[in-house]
């Protein structure tokens, strides 16, 4: 089976729509092709924890995959299009390619690092060390697909995204935005972020992350 014979199709998701359901029993895993999208968990109450957000070529479902339900959902923060292999691929790339397998592993294992990242953030990080050390790790990302024009990305993110993903209030996020502006480090207005001076940034979020690998794409 070759890559290209593992699709079984595409799938648009308006923003804002549920791409997968926390729970849910899928037989699909996906390659974001374009688009950014979230994962996150959440209590009975509705109190949500984003895990990661997610940019163009990273995977969704693995784990609804490998487990009999998906652990947490995921949410379209703009209009997104996936890529869709089924529910055989994954066995397939590792018994019959190895390079695709290791494409799989990779992605899989820069998601880990993500997440321990995060962790490090809500736990050790202030509360300006956490939007400080978010913002540039997004701007980074962004860069690594091609997202940057005129020195700014998209950013599809509101307050409560925010918030949400770094265990603060929305009233407090908004204090430290301002703060940010106010500084002169940041630029963020019609939904792209610029960053006035990328090292003093990292200085704020004691942000020093080694630089990755060349990411695959599927």
């Amino acid at each position: 089976m070759s890559i290209s014979a593992a699709k079984v199709g595409q799938r648009l998701c308006s923003a804002g729509a549920t791409v997968l359901a926390e729970g849910q029993a899928t037989t699909r895993v996906y390659v974001l092709l374009a688009g950014w999208a979230f994962r996150f968990k959440s209590l009975e109450d509705g109190r949500r924890q984003i895990l990661n957000f997610l940019l163009p070529g990273d995977l969704l479902g693995l784990q609804g995959e490998l487990l009999a339900r998906l652990p947490h959902g995921v949410e379209a923060l703009t209009p997104v299009n996936l890529c869709a292999f089924g529910s055989d691929a994954v066995p397939s790339f590792f018994r019959d390619h190895p390079g695709i397998a290791l494409d799989v592993t990779w992605l899989a294992a820069h998601e880990e690092r993500l997440v321990d990242d995060a962790v490090l953030t809500v736990g050790r990080r202030t509360a300006m060390e956490r939007v400080a050390a978010l913002l540039v790790h997004l701007f980074k990302r962004a860069a690594s697909v091609g997202l940057v024009e005129r020195d700014s990305i998209p950013f599809p993110l509101t307050q409560l995204h925010i918030a949400d993903a770094l265990g603060l209030s929305v009233v407090h996020t908004n204090r430290v935005l301002q703060r940010l502006r106010k500084g002169g480090f940041i630029r963020l207005e019609d939904q792209r972020l610029a960053i006035g001076d990328l090292g003093a940034m990292r200085r704020v979020g004691q942000y020093w992350e080694q630089p990755a690998p060349l990411r695959p794409l599927l």
